[in-house]
């Protein structure tokens, strides 16, 4: 067993119903959570399917100001089926699918501006 796994990363969002919202219906993320954490706060945390790391929806880190996670990738096996598929549904794709020597690629934001590669390592 691994000494350490990534367990949860916090998402910087300014409106969580819009950002749960995005993470479920457009991505195909799955809720793992949803609950009130104090006063006016709730734990939003989302997850693709299957995936041990899941994503918190933040509103309360003054220091993570919404739309400031950039970089943040998300590896599939087939990356243009997955870009056709969330283009479809509403994703805003950044750029064209890209060849780079360690795969193929794409951006693309969620509604803060949290930025996203969807990529696809060599040989897959």
């Amino acid at each position: 067993m691994p000494v350490f796994r990534l367990k949860v990363v916090s998402i910087p969002v300014s409106d969580q119903d819009r950002a749960k919202s995005f993470y479920v219906d457009k991505l195909g993320f799955e809720v793992r959570s949803d609950n009130p954490m104090g006063e006016g706060q709730r734990w939003v945390e989302v997850a693709p399917p299957g995936s041990f790391t899941s994503f918190t929806l933040v509103t309360w880190f003054p220091s993570l100001p919404a739309g400031s996670l950039q970089g943040m990738v998300l590896e599939t096996e087939d990356v243009r089926a997955r870009y056709a598929e969330l283009k479809g549904r509403g994703v805003p794709f950044g750029q064209e699918i890209e060849e780079a020597f360690w795969g193929t690629l794409t951006t693309f934001s969620d509604p803060d501006g949290n930025g996203w590669v969807l990529a696809q390592s060599r040989g897959q």
